[in-house]
């Protein structure tokens, strides 16, 4: 199954809003080569066992995805997909029996299709040859390899079981990082670490390329240095362009936050608020600047949305801090690079020179509830680790905080979060295990559109060792307007 243009629409105009269809990538063979001495240089705090990730945890992933989103893939097969026998050939993008869905949509599969087109497959392979300095005769090589086992190459950076000959690119499992779906435009990222540049290329080529993005070919935007970069001197991160999904929230129809991190400079901050001005995407972008370091990483780290008026965040970040606040210019922040620590947010209205500051993130998300989502009922915050130390910060270490919402109070999260997950139950939400709500929906007991304020528990020994959770492991492409 090739998707066209008439089949994917792209629409995203909310974290919250039913989920329609989306991207993702599983976990490939790639994630199980990743050996201890590189795995920080590949943004992995540990190896995985790849199996355990895949069998125990993100099959249930795709599962849920299916019964969600395209429930006419797997009702009725749940016992055929998990026999013995079946040795996950429902999952594998290259297999006859692959579950190959036009809602939710394997990048793999993307990935082959347009490399079917000669042009494409050789342009493609002579760019990932480039970055990866590899030989010619490998790139003639390439050139002439099937296009589903090239893009498996491209991927795990395996040349058949054994042969590695370029590294792997095991974060494109987190596939939101390598860009957002804002409203009916994608603006592609620009990561900040060499390990994902090969990650953006591909998505570049999927995006200008596949046939299912072509209505939407002029609302792609695409990240650039700022101008005379290469004539600036020293490596600071703040001096460098960079921007990561991970960082990027689509709050309403009109309103995103960028948020300033580990991953995402100023510079890239800038670079995306004038594209999305000057393409009237959106009118209004907040950016919210966290301290630089890797327990927080992305914004989406320290707090995700469950429902208009509810929000999981980690306290220890989003509450005001009246011992620290600062008087200053509100803009300074761009250029004082002593502030790395701080949290500071600052709002921007196209066509407005002002802009506007918040004290805190929880000031921040109440004013979205209110005023962007129309909200009426009171904002309330359910706090990671159940704004209790040591449990805050382990927990939210853990992806307390990323939450992926399937509609409205509906959310996937880690079992492992134990204090979060109390903290969930004490807001009145329903808790349940992702094998028994599968199976409830396998025997017709509950259905998707039944579910309200739930949260589903996913497993994840394996999983939070990529230190990412589910909403970093999805790039929605459409979504039901809430407003």
């Amino acid at each position: 199954m090739t998707l066209n243009s008439d089949q994917l629409k792209l629409n995203v105009s909310s974290e919250i809003g039913t989920l329609r269809a989306l991207l993702i990538h599983s976990p490939d063979s790639g994630l199980g080569k990743v050996v201890p001495s590189k795995a920080q240089d590949w943004l992995f705090e540990d190896i995985v066992h790849l199996d355990t990730m895949r069998k125990n945890e993100y099959d249930y992933y795709v599962k849920l995805l299916l019964y969600f989103l395209d429930a006419d893939k797997i009702k009725g097969r749940l016992h055929e997909i998990d026999a013995p026998e079946a040795e996950r050939n429902f999952y594998k993008p290259d297999h006859a029996d692959f579950y190959a869905s036009d809602k939710v949509i394997e990048i793999q599969t993307l990935l082959a299709q347009i490399l079917e087109d000669q042009g494409i497959r050789e342009k493609l392979t002579a760019s990932v040859c480039a970055i990866e300095s590899c030989n010619y005769r490998l790139q003639q090589q390439l050139n002439n390899t099937h296009p589903v086992e090239l893009a498996k190459i491209f991927i795990s950076g395996s040349l058949g079981k054994d042969q590695m000959i370029f590294a792997p690119i095991p974060n494109l499992i987190f596939s939101r990082d390598i860009g957002i779906t804002i409203n009916n435009h994608i603006l592609i990222n620009k990561p900040a670490k060499k390990a994902r540049s090969r990650e953006t290329l591909l998505a570049r080529y999927i995006l200008f390329n596949h046939p299912a993005f072509a209505n939407y070919r002029d609302n792609i935007l695409e990240i650039t240095e700022s101008i005379q970069h290469f004539l600036r001197p020293g490596k600071d991160q703040d001096d460098k362009t960079t921007l990561e999904g991970g960082d990027v929230m689509v709050v309403s129809s009109n309103h995103v936050i960028i948020g300033c991190s580990e991953r995402t400079s100023l510079s890239g901050a800038h670079e995306a608020i004038k594209l999305l001005f000057e393409n009237k995407v959106v009118e209004k972008v907040t950016v919210l600047k966290i301290p630089h370091k890797r327990d927080y990483m992305h914004i989406d780290t320290v707090f995700t949305q469950v429902k208009r008026n509810v929000w999981v965040v980690l306290g220890s970040l989003a509450k005001a801090d009246t011992s620290t606040k600062s008087e200053a210019n509100p803009v300074s922040w761009f250029t004082d690079k002593k502030s790395k620590d701080r949290t500071e947010i600052v709002q921007f209205i196209a066509g407005q020179d002002q802009p506007r500051i918040f004290d805190c993130i929880e000031d921040l998300l109440s004013n979205i509830s209110i005023n962007d989502l129309h909200s009426t009922d009171e904002t309330k915050f359910i706090y990671s680790g159940n704004n209790t130390f040591p449990f805050d910060a382990r927990e939210q270490w853990t992806d307390s905080c990323n939450l992926l919402a399937l509609k409205e109070g509906v959310v996937l999260g880690y079992d492992r979060n134990d204090k979060t997950v109390e903290a969930f139950k004490q807001s009145g939400f329903n808790v349940v295990k992702v094998a028994e709500l599968l199976q409830q929906f396998e025997d017709g007991q509950t259905t998707p559109e039944a579910l309200q304020d739930t949260l589903i528990l996913m497993p994840s020994s394996e999983l939070s060792r990529a230190r990412g959770g589910f909403h970093c492991m999805s790039l929605p492409l459409l979504r039901d307007e809430i407003v």
